[in-house]
């Protein structure tokens, strides 16, 4: 009997020691993640995801370790996942990235435009190059009044073969950009290239820097505002939803 207990106390022992392991090491990851050991938690009561697109879009090729990334094969089955899931009835989209992969980029901003749910943009800090697409990919877009976005030609990085069919391919593919640009904000096409290709704004480049209510001025951006306009937005957008589809089933 003494054996039994004292196999039992040596069990429970090993079980306490495995379960302070394992709290040991989640705190760990808190820490080095989010720099804190307290993770604000979701409510029951929400129905709103945030989705974050930061530092450099990673596409095909794996960028080096201390670049700061978002992977597209990490935020394509976030965002099946949102449109799968029935509690979640609106997408508030984060940005605040240099760009990146161009095809991954593109496939990102398809996806939120595709979204049955309805969808809020905020361009916080930065939101240049292939992220312009993903803004404005959204049902309504916001830009921080000091947050600026960068708009100038597609340019491939590396051994090129500088042949007519490489340039080609480039025209066709900044072709894809500025369609779904101009499809899914108030910017013409004309207005988008002149800032795509102007000189004189970026030393020694080509392309447009334009800072908060100048992106609104253009028509890319809908309205200037913080996080707290955007989540009105997207709160009023789900409201309309929901009266749709209610007096649909009336």
């Amino acid at each position: 009997m003494d054996q039994e207990r004292f196999q039992t106390g040596f069990n429970n022992q090993d079980e306490t020691e495995q379960q302070n392991e394992e709290k040991g090491s989640t705190l760990i990851e808190k820490i080095q993640e989010l720099g804190q050991t307290n993770v604000p938690q979701l409510s029951q009561d929400s129905t709103i995801h945030c989705l974050t697109i930061v530092g450099q879009i990673e596409g095909h090729l794996q960028l080096p370790p201390q670049n700061k990334t978002t992977k597209y094969e990490h935020i394509i089955p976030q965002i099946v996942a949102i449109e799968q899931n029935p509690k979640i009835e609106g997408l508030l989209v984060i940005l605040n990235t240099v760009g990146g992969d161009v095809e991954a980029g593109l496939a990102i901003s398809e996806m939120l435009a595709s979204l049955s749910k309805p969808t809020v943009s905020i361009v916080l800090g930065g939101g240049h190059s292939i992220g312009v697409p993903i803004a404005v990919s959204c049902d309504y877009s916001l830009i921080a009044e000091t947050a600026t976005m960068t708009i100038h030609p597609i340019r491939l990085t590396g051994l090129v073969i500088g042949v007519p069919q490489t340039f080609e391919y480039l025209d066709k593919m900044q072709d894809r950009v500025v369609k779904f640009v101009t499809r899914h904000s108030k910017v013409s096409e004309q207005t988008f290239k002149d800032l795509m290709f102007d000189k004189g704004n970026l030393t020694r480049d080509i392309g447009t820097n334009v800072v908060g209510s100048e992106a609104v001025e253009h028509g890319l951006i809908d309205e200037v505002g913080g996080i707290g306009q955007a989540m009105g937005k997207l709160n009023e957008l789900i409201e309309l939803k929901r009266a749709r589809n209610a007096a649909i089933i009336q």
